[in-house]
């Protein structure tokens, strides 16, 4: 007899991944052992229970076993001594339940050739897992493997315990980051492990078994649902294991190992050492690192969505609401900030981290969610995320003006507007070309702190290609024969050629800049057209010679 529903299975002999991890091997593990399983063994209750761990085996003929046990113990019995009256079954299984032992064992050959329907009915009220023996079993035999395999496991979690010790005081020593201790707790712990601020926001994350989009959408309201603990501890719906990260009192933040699948808590010794070894290296790693959490965050952010490196739009969402960034009806826009040759006007060296901070703070006034990171050396990166009805230029002009307060000439530019944040790489590569296209020195537009696509004109772009070889032989191409000329002969042919193209091919008007004659520069043109093949009176060619000239210019001012 037994109490298994359809769904229960016998334990298989594949079923030791516990004991195999180095843990305190479970029940189940037991009964799968050789030595056990020649007895035939039938669950016949507690199948729920069998996950429970054993930490002991003890074979008893008493009738109060209980007082010689601690708790966690296999009890082994032929069945002789068990009392026969309802009440002191009930006592014997009450006391091996109130100490905790992991299971009681009867062997059916004795006394008994089938559980005593007492017996069977005292245990399944209380929840004691009952194993029936059908065949003689050594039980000497059964302790002394256990006991090996139970040994073994300390042994190994002993080794396990040295190692994630090791681990972290080596990232301790070499001076880690925060990225660094927590992509070693998830790869110690086989679990997800985030580090959030104090108003949980995740910062720093290091994804195991689950996608990123899973492990944090709606981050915040998930993580308000945990608890914060003094120690390290099980919380939360979802049974997160958490650790406060702090310093003499004062507390950063919090790390949190995510359970495989929510609900599901399997957090073992292990786990905790490895959250309490990562609050700790992290502690250390605040204390060297100067560089605020939030700053580090936000800059890898922008660095991964400006280069497109989220595995889909959905992790790249869910990594931003994260951080706090609206990603559901907003408008983005990318800012680039060029340092350049700019002269900071701050004694501090750093001048990268003085703008990112100064922008960090400007983009908090103007009350427009905003992330700001360096996307590289001389280069910080804004990205906004506005509301509908929210203008972009006011916020751009004041983050603008606030970039040039602390760093002048810099670079600012805009890229494109985007309504979705999958296409923000597009708003930075817009912005980038801006920037690129815009030469140290260049004037602002009148009452305004930043450059945009509409600004840029012809020699503008040209300056934006200026390295691009086809570049540089085209204006070789077509001007070179009459700069070859003008150097053997010490002519200014060149200097004439542009005030024609300036005049738009008025000839008085060409003359009268050059302070030349009419029929001077009419024999000039004549030279130029023979020395360059063409013919000055197309406007198509008068076009390229001007786009060559300019390129010329560019090229000249900024080899």
């Amino acid at each position: 007899m037994n109490d298994k529903d359809p769904t229960d299975r016998p334990p298989a002999a594949d079923d030791r991944d516990t004991a195999a991890a180095g843990h305190a091997p479970t029940v189940a593990d037991v009964l799968a052992l050789p030595v056990m399983a020649a007895g035939r063994p039938e669950v016949v209750t507690g199948v729920a229970h069998l996950d429970r761990p054993v930490r002991w085996v003890h074979i008893t003929e008493l009738t109060d076993p209980a007082s010689f046990l601690k708790g966690g113990e296999l009890v082994l019995t032929t069945g002789m001594p068990l009392p026969e009256d309802p009440a002191g079954v009930r006592r014997y299984v009450d006391e091996l339940t109130d100490i905790g032992a992991a299971a009681l064992v009867i062997e059916l050959v004795r006394r008994y050739h089938r559980p005593p329907d007492l017996l069977v009915q005292a245990c399944r009220t209380r929840g004691l897992p009952l194993i029936a023996l059908a065949k003689d079993v050594n039980f000497l035999e059964v302790t002394q493997v256990v006991h090996a395999l139970i040994l073994g496991s300390q042994a190994d979690a002993m080794r396990r315990t040295q190692r994630i010790h090791e681990a972290f005081t080596a990232l301790t020593l070499r001076g880690a980051g925060p990225e660094d201790v927590v992509r070693v707790a998830a790869q110690l712990s086989g679990h997800t492990v985030v580090l959030e601020n104090l108003v949980h926001q995740a910062l720093t994350y290091e994804v195991s078994g689950s996608t990123l989009e899973e492990a944090l959408t709606d981050w915040e309201q998930r993580s308000r649902a945990t608890p914060t603990g003094d120690h390290p501890g099980v919380g939360g719906p979802e049974g997160w294991l958490t650790a406060p990260v702090e310093y003499q009192g004062e507390r950063w933040g919090r790390v949190a190992m995510l359970a495989v699948r929510a609900g599901e808590s399997a957090f073992g010794p292990e786990h905790i050492t490895v959250l309490e070894r990562t609050a700790m290296a992290l502690a250390v790693a605040r204390l060297i690192h100067p560089t605020p959490w939030e700053r580090t965050a936000h800059r890898d952010a922008l660095r991964d969505l400006a280069e497109q490196r989220h595995h889909s739009p959905e992790d790249a969402r869910a990594r931003f609401a994260a951080l706090g960034l609206p990603t559901e009806d907003s408008r983005f826009l990318a800012i680039l900030v060029d340092l350049g040759t700019a002269d900071l006007r701050t004694s501090d060296s750093d001048e990268a981290a003085v703008l990112e901070a100064r922008l960090s703070e400007e983009a908090r006034t103007t009350g427009i969610p905003a992330l700001v990171g360096e996307l590289a050396p001389g280069r910080l990166g804004v990205l906004l995320a506005l509301r509908p009805s929210q203008l972009w230029r006011p916020v751009a002009e004041q983050l603008g003006r606030a970039a040039l307060d602390v760093a002048s000439p810099a670079v600012v530019s805009v890229g494109s507007e985007v309504t979705d944040l999958r296409d923000t790489a597009r708003s930075f590569r817009a912005a980038a070309r801006v920037a690129e296209a815009t030469p140290p020195g260049q004037p602002l537009p009148p009452d305004r702190s930043f450059h945009e696509l509409p600004d840029i004109g012809l020699r503008r772009l040209l300056y934006a290609f200026r390295e691009d070889p086809r570049i540089q032989e085209y204006a070789e191409h077509r001007l070179g024969p009459l700069i070859d000329h003008d150097t053997r002969h010490g002519t200014d042919l060149l200097t004439t050629l542009r005030h024609y193209l300036d005049s738009a091919g008025n000839k008085t008007t060409a003359a009268r800049r050059g302070g030349l004659s009419r029929e001077t520069v009419y024999q000039r043109l004549r030279t130029i057209e023979r020395l360059l093949a063409c013919d000055l009176e197309s406007g198509e060619e008068r076009t390229e010679l001007h786009v060559a000239l300019t390129a010329l210019d560019i090229l000249r001012a900024h080899p």
